[in-house]
């Protein structure tokens, strides 16, 4: 679920996502992923995935507990949703990721691919009706546009996370638009910091304290949280990075 439980303070530059459309990318990042699920054997829901304690059959279950957040975006209700989850103890993100986990425990994985399947269409169709509009979310409205990158991000985030492949015919423009994204949700999350082209495929990323050169992958796991203990960064350059 891409939901910020913080304040919107500043409308970001979003020059770095010129050139792509954030519906089409949204679409074939949920078309990949129904691809592949569609496709695992009973043996194979079970294996990890990248998140930790979750397996790639409850990794399919957050992504079809997260529509739920998807369509009160879309209908206009997104404190009545934020109400429900606090009533239910929520208070934080993971609390609301493991609750819509937790929630579709007994549903069986084509069940799960099935209810996310018909949800995400509708979010989907939803997202590119409202187009350049703005939308209900966590931090007030919101730009349509951006929402959908985000989400799009999201996908492409679990996508790696259970190991779906990049054919070759897609991995360029994949590439880029991640990419082009991670330096705008950097910039986004954190104004402070200054993002700085200094070769091809290499970038500086700096506060006032610290600055750290990463490459396009570093940048792009690193932005969505994906590196760990493994990486050549020290876990201040890793926080650095982090949106």
């Amino acid at each position: 679920m891409r939901v910020n439980w913080g304040k919107l303070t500043s409308m970001t530059d979003d020059s770095a996502l010129d050139g792509f459309d954030a519906f089409d990318v949204l679409d074939r990042e949920a078309v990949r992923l129904d691809a592949f699920f569609s496709t695992l054997l009973a043996t194979e829901w079970d294996r990890p995935s990248r998140c930790s304690g979750w397996s790639t059959r409850d990794l399919l279950a957050h992504l079809a507990a997260s529509e739920a957040y998807h369509h009160a975006c879309l209908a206009g209700r997104v404190s009545e949703y934020i109400t429900e989850l606090g009533a239910q103890g929520v208070t934080d993100l993971d609390d609301a990721n493991k609750l819509g986990v937790d929630r579709l425990a007994d549903y069986t994985p084509r069940e799960l691919l099935a209810m996310w399947r018909s949800d995400n269409l509708e979010t989907r169709q939803g997202f590119r009706e409202r187009g350049n509009g703005m939308i209900d979310t966590t931090v007030g409205e919101y730009p349509c546009r951006w929402q959908a990158f985000h989400v799009a991000a999201e996908l492409a985030t679990h996508a790696d996370d259970v190991f779906v492949p990049i054919a070759d015919d897609e991995d360029e423009l994949r590439w880029a638009w991640r990419v082009a994204f991670s330096r705008f949700a950097l910039a986004e999350t954190k104004p402070d910091v200054v993002i700085e082209e200094v070769g091809e495929g290499r970038w500086r990323v700096g506060s006032d304290d610290l600055k750290v050169e990463v490459d396009e992958h570093e940048l792009m796991e690193g932005v969505a949280g994906r590196l760990d203990d493994s990486s050549r960064l020290t876990p201040d350059e890793r926080r650095l990075l982090r949106a």
